[in-house]
């Protein structure tokens, strides 16, 4: 489970251009397009322009990405991300969630109970390491056992050398292996969270739905020491913002492509997993909206779950339906 959830929360690239001209991809941090970059937009960043927003970017260990927009380890999320922080601090007289929070002193900063937020500080290629453990003959199980034995041994190295939190992630189904090395902070402090009717304006309706207008946004500040923490690599605020049609990078921690998958697992999640998992969510789903309806306060603390499962069960839908769509599925039949 380690692997699904670092798989999960790599740091990437994301080009994101207008609609009608759209160039997508996802890249890693160890392998830009440099030259698509400059041959498609001439745009040709510094290694210390790249260090800069890697060091600058953040995942949060309740699933997310963020960034620090000052020096003084100020970082902004979205809401809803910082959603079931929010729920934990509130209480039946105090919705922080409903009403939102703003604090106009550090001193009135509110200390999350248990977020965990982490800077990609170093990576490194294993690939070699870990496979040349695998012994010729060896059956699946083997293999596999081995290969957790090497990677268990790296990272515990990889801590012990550096005191950074080391996970070592597979890539292309066991393809290639690398070491990330994350800088952690424990001590999480919530600054400021917009109030749920404008944070999830038009609520489940427009979710995944663009043009979206809303302010899905959180304020956190990382502490260390009890103190503000140093963070020069920082975002710094843009008056005017991009213009259109510009080219636009976004860095963060977004979940797994599943763009190499061959057709046969591809059809598997078609015909298999995506119903199975579907089953699994409304099940949950349908618990706590039961719940929800005994009163206020139980539809208080159920918030946070059900709107986290009705996000999750129309991302499925909408990845379910691409699959059973005969020209969308044909397509990459034909391209394998």
């Amino acid at each position: 489970m380690k692997q699904i959830f670092a798989l999960f929360l790599i740091a990437a690239f994301l080009i994101s251009v207008p609609a009608t001209f759209a160039d997508e991809g996802m890249w890693t941090f160890d392998n830009p397009p440099l030259r698509q970059w400059k041959e498609r937009y001439n745009f040709e960043p510094s290694a210390a322009w790249l260090e800069n927003v890697r060091l600058a970017s953040v995942r949060l260990n309740d699933g997310g990405s963020g960034g620090f927009v000052s020096p003084d380890g100020l970082l902004v999320t979205n809401q809803h991300v910082a959603a079931g922080q929010l729920q934990k601090l509130s209480t039946k007289e105090n919705d922080f969630t409903k009403n939102g929070f703003y604090a106009r002193t550090r001193a009135e900063e509110l200390k999350a109970s248990d977020l965990e937020i982490n800077v990609l500080v170093s990576f490194e290629n294993v690939t070699e390491r870990v496979q040349s453990a695998v012994k010729a003959g060896a059956t699946d199980k083997e293999a596999s056992e081995q290969r957790k034995a090497v990677i268990a041994g790296i990272e515990k190295e990889s801590t012990e050398k550096t005191n950074l939190k080391s996970d070592v992630i597979s890539f292309y189904s066991g393809g290639e292996y690398w070491l990330y090395r994350h800088k952690k902070y424990t001590d999480i402090r919530i600054v400021f969270a917009a109030e749920e009717q404008i944070a999830f304006f038009g609520g489940d309706y427009d979710n995944f739905t663009f043009p979206r207008y809303d302010l899905d946004v959180t304020f956190l500040r990382a502490y260390e020491n009890n103190q503000p923490a140093r963070t020069p690599n920082y975002f710094k605020w843009s008056a005017t913002g991009p213009a259109d049609g510009e080219f636009v990078l976004a860095s963060g921690s977004p979940g797994s492509t599943a763009r190499l998958l061959t057709v046969a697992q591809l059809a598997y999640q078609r015909d298999v997993g995506n119903p199975l998992q579907k089953k699994v969510w409304t099940s949950r789903l349908d618990a706590l909206e039961s719940y929800a309806r005994r009163g206020s306060e139980q539809a208080r603390q159920a918030g946070s779950g059900t709107r986290s499962l009705n996000n999750s069960l129309k991302r499925l839908t909408g990845q379910q339906d691409g699959l059973m769509m005969p020209r969308m599925f044909g397509r990459k039949e034909a391209e394998e």
